[in-house]
């Protein structure tokens, strides 16, 4: 009867365990939320009411600075739109939500390695904030382009939730001691990522761009928030528009005079200097070429192209086209328009959801599977 007992026991307060914990790794990554508050805009807003604001507002704002410094593509607007967008999402009901979704009561966690690009501003965020929520502990090993804020990043939730100290490390050198890993990187690196992690558990992602199909029927509006979809970091990210496809004699003066509101993007040294010299060896070559000043047009049936270029294909029936996509899946990361119901809407491309999985892996369902 003791026994029977507790067995019990065992079987009621296990899982009220386990709900304790998600519940308070949930709001943890709240108070992160409400902490990157304060960075929400170029003038910085101190909060006294945040928690451990004396230990980490000046930290974090120093590490902003050296972020920028270290990466000339960081500069002010671009790092502030990126804390936005997770400012956005750290929300208690999206966070629940979200995690509604998955069994993540992990009574043994594994360790997983994430190996992190650099070309955005805290990009391995999402898998960062995945690992930890559900269950697992994770080992990172950071691109140098973007190494300053999530460590400590890291170091407050440490603060916020002491359950969290001894889940978060970093590594500079040869990962080991990991269950299962999640490696982002180029169409080169994916190949030595796939031997040196091929007998782990996996996600392994390379480079894939992003598209629009347009018609000639889209607004000035529409077209206007497009400018977001192909200038937000540069060009820089997976989720930028990098090609457009258009049908027979498209007028692409509608499109110039929609995006001309971003036209001060020439403004920034390493932009400028890239559309000069991609514009050289496109003259230098003979490419024909369409420009306004800040963006160059080219005839291309490649889906990546350089910065300050958008490469166009024509298109005479929808219908090939979607089959086309379907064929080309692993080379795009999003599609923007209004041709199909999995169309990204115009301006939208940068604003991704919880559930808008890199390369379409489900990494929550992958790390609740382990």
């Amino acid at each position: 009867m003791h026994a029977n007992l507790q067995k019990t026991n065992a079987i009621t307060i296990l899982p009220k365990i386990n709900f304790m914990i998600l519940e308070k790794r949930i709001r943890a990554f709240v108070e992160l939320g409400n902490f990157l508050s304060q960075f929400s805009k170029e003038v910085l807003h101190k909060n006294d009411n945040v928690l451990f604001n004396e230990l980490f507002f000046d930290a974090f704002k120093l590490q902003l600075k050296r972020a920028k410094e270290s990466n000339s593509w960081f500069i002010d607007d671009q790092m502030t739109f990126a804390i936005n967008s997770w400012i956005k999402l750290l929300k208690i009901n999206d966070l629940n939500k979200w995690t509604s979704f998955y069994t993540l009561n992990k009574e043994r966690p594994k360790t997983i390695a994430v190996i992190m690009a650099g070309n955005i501003p805290l990009v391995g965020f999402h898998d960062f904030l995945s690992v930890l929520l559900s269950g697992h502990k994770i080992l990172i090993k950071q691109s140098s382009n973007d190494k300053h804020l999530l460590p400590l990043i890291g170091k407050y939730l440490e603060h916020v939730e002491p359950e969290f100290k001894g889940y978060i490390n970093f590594s500079d050198e040869k990962l080991s001691n990991f269950d299962a890993a999640i490696a982002t990187g180029s169409n080169n690196t994916s190949r030595y990522f796939e031997y040196y992690f091929g007998k782990f558990p996996h996600i392994i992602r390379n480079n894939r761009n992003s598209v629009a199909v347009l018609t000639g029927n889209e607004t000035t509006e529409e077209l206007n928030r497009f400018g977001e979809d192909i200038f937000r970091y540069f060009g820089l990210g997976c989720r930028s528009v990098s090609k457009i496809f258009v049908p027979q004699h498209y007028d692409f003066d509608q499109l110039f005079k929609a995006i001309y509101d971003y036209k001060d993007i020439i403004n920034y040294k390493k932009y400028e200097n890239n559309y000069d010299y991609n514009k050289a060896i496109y003259l230098m070559s003979e490419f024909k070429l369409l420009e306004n000043g800040f963006l160059m047009l080219k005839e291309d049936i490649s889906y990546a192209s350089p910065i300050a270029t958008l490469f166009y294909e024509y298109y005479d029936d929808l219908e090939v086209l979607q089959k086309q996509f379907k064929k080309d899946h692993e080379q795009i990361q999003c599609i923007v328009g209004h041709t199909s119901e999995s169309s990204v809407k115009f301006g939208e491309t940068q604003n991704p959801n919880l559930t808008d999985y890199a390369d379409g892996v489900d990494t929550m369902a992958f790390l609740s599977s382990l």
